[in-house]
């Protein structure tokens, strides 16, 4: 699983590396990848406009609405399962037979 870094710190090296620093040269130094940093990087300039994409906030509402989705659409089947289960285990009110 990926590593998560902080905000500030993603800020911080990106800073670094626009002050002129090679790439290369701030990721030994903090211990991170250099692929890590050129995807801050690239995150960064869609997020402020610079390039095309989808932007992170972006990104978090779809996060958040698939999984409401998921949600959502897992609801109806525990309702039938549980219909299906209350159906065996309760019999009718008044002793009659269910229909079919």
């Amino acid at each position: 699983m990926p590593r998560s870094y902080p905000p500030e710190f993603r800020r911080k090296v990106l800073d670094l590396v626009e002050s002129g620093r090679k790439v290369a040269e701030v990721a030994q130094l903090l211990g991170i990848s250099d692929q890590t940093i050129y995807t801050w990087r690239r995150q960064h300039r869609i997020d402020t406009g610079k390039e095309p994409g989808i932007t992170s906030s972006d990104h978090t509402e779809l996060v958040a609405a698939r999984r409401r989705i998921a949600e959502l659409e897992t609801e109806p089947a525990i309702h039938r399962r549980a219909a299906e289960l209350l159906g065996q285990v309760v019999p009718p009110k008044d002793g009659s037979r269910p229909s079919r």
